[in-house]
């Protein structure tokens, strides 16, 4: 079950069907069938998620809840905390904000703060659904560039995404996923 090799060379592919955006990753690396072990460390070490929809954990401090991957991976803790307050300063989250949960943010802030996790950790492949969705256009364009300096370092983006512009701007491959058969690798 080898993700990396599957995503090589594949920096901003995309899935265009919302209802089979899985598909792409459950039907190349048998994730259904892998123990729970290999799953975990799938996502542990190769694959992190960003998402639109991040559940926060309540009452846990923003910093902490973005510094959590990093913390996993065995980065020391004020080496984490560092990395993740510039990516918080650099996404516009205010500094007020960060001893609170997010559960009580707004959309736009709860989707700059699930950006800011998932990049946090430099991951080999990214799953990216809507991760722009909830944003201004001033915070698209602070998102945007960084999404583009992974890429550019070689991490392979999976996006799953309406905007037509970003699609454009990024994608190198797009697939199309609405006639995947299940057990039939693309």
């Amino acid at each position: 079950m080898s993700i990396r090799k599957f995503f090589e060379n594949t920096a901003g592919a995309a899935a265009t069907e919302e209802t089979e955006k899985a598909t792409v990753i459950q039907t190349r690396h048998r994730i259904p069938e892998a123990k729970l072990r290999q799953t975990l460390s799938l996502r542990r070490d190769t694959l992190d998620y960003v998402s639109q929809f991040l559940r926060f954990v309540p009452r846990v401090p923003l910093l902490d809840d973005v510094a959590e991957p990093l913390l996993t991976a065995g980065c020391d803790r004020q080496v984490a905390l560092g990395k993740v307050s510039g990516l918080l300063k650099r996404l516009n989250t205010p500094e007020r904000l960060w001893i609170l949960s997010a559960t009580t943010f707004s959309g736009g802030e709860k989707q700059r703060v699930s950006i800011a996790r998932g990049f946090a950790h430099e991951y080999p492949a990214m799953l990216l659904d809507e991760p722009t969705a909830s944003l201004d256009a001033q915070n698209l364009e602070t998102v945007l560039p960084l999404i583009e300096e992974a890429k550019n370092k070689g991490m392979t983006i999976v996006w799953i995404f309406q905007d037509f512009d970003a699609r454009e701007r990024f994608c190198d491959r797009e697939v199309d996923v609405s006639d995947f058969t299940p057990g039939i690798a693309a």
